[in-house]
């Protein structure tokens, strides 16, 4: 007799297979999974604000590390005189120093941030003495915060408010072209770089210690060539002075 199965044809078994992949998947240890491959893109976690807790800002990458802060602007410097119309001389009689030739009432500024060291609003010269400690006239210092003191005599007027400890702000008018002290009826201002020497009226080094024509033609063109460097070195090599080496000619 014979079977009813005789001759008919074996079903394939994928269908079955198929159905019992999931399951088989589905059961596999973590261990026999594949690591997937590593992120190189860092992805901050995200933050929710509340009323009492606003959400956290994110911080953002940098060559330095997230802990850096950037760097301060440069101290910016400006030509004493503001006028269209100037001149000045690469060197000066028997001590560093300038004088820019102006007309009389043009605007003498600051040139860099600090504060106002000394002011002198009497014009005390006298031709038949002292020299030295009054030649400038009206005058005004000024301590930068590169540590340079800035001199300019010979004013016709100091502005209101401008007076020591003051501090000002480079390009501020701290006064006026004028021809006080000995500046023998010429309309200049005498300028001086300098450190701050202290415990003594140090005139003599208040004047100027350090030739500035390299830095007036600089500020002339908008640069912003700083003389610490220079004015450092000389207070490292010569101290403060306490007596000047010639007292004539002084502004």
């Amino acid at each position: 007799m014979s079977s009813r199965s005789t001759g008919r044809r074996a079903r394939p078994a994928y269908p079955v297979l198929l159905l019992l992949a999931p399951a088989l998947l589905a059961g596999c240890a973590p261990g026999d999974r594949p690591a997937a491959a590593p992120s190189t893109v860092w992805d901050a976690p995200s933050a929710t604000a509340t009323a009492d807790q606003p959400a956290p800002a994110t911080p953002s990458a940098s060559p330095a590390g997230p802990s850096a802060s950037p760097s301060p602007a440069p101290l910016r410097r400006v030509f004493p005189v503001r006028a269209g119309k100037v001149a000045y001389h690469p060197t000066h009689s028997a001590y560093p120093g300038t004088d820019i030739f102006a007309d009389c009432g043009e605007p003498v500024v600051a040139v860099t941030d600090g504060a106002i060291l000394e002011v002198s609003r009497v014009d005390r010269f006298d031709r038949r003495g002292p020299l030295g400690p009054y030649n400038g006239g009206l005058s005004v210092s000024l301590l930068g915060d590169d540590g340079v003191r800035y001199y300019g005599s010979h004013l016709s007027a100091i502005s209101a408010g401008v007076d020591a400890g003051v501090r000002v702000r480079a390009g501020q008018q701290l006064g006026k072209v004028g021809r006080t002290g000995n500046a023998n009826n010429v309309c200049h201002l005498h300028f001086g770089l300098s450190p701050k020497c202290t415990g003594h009226d140090d005139w003599w080094i208040r004047r100027g210690v350090v030739w500035p024509a390299k830095y007036l033609d600089s500020w002339r063109r908008n640069g912003n060539r700083s003389p610490a460097a220079a004015v450092t070195s000389w207070e490292r090599e010569h101290g403060c002075p306490k007596a000047p080496r010639t007292t004539t000619d002084v502004g």
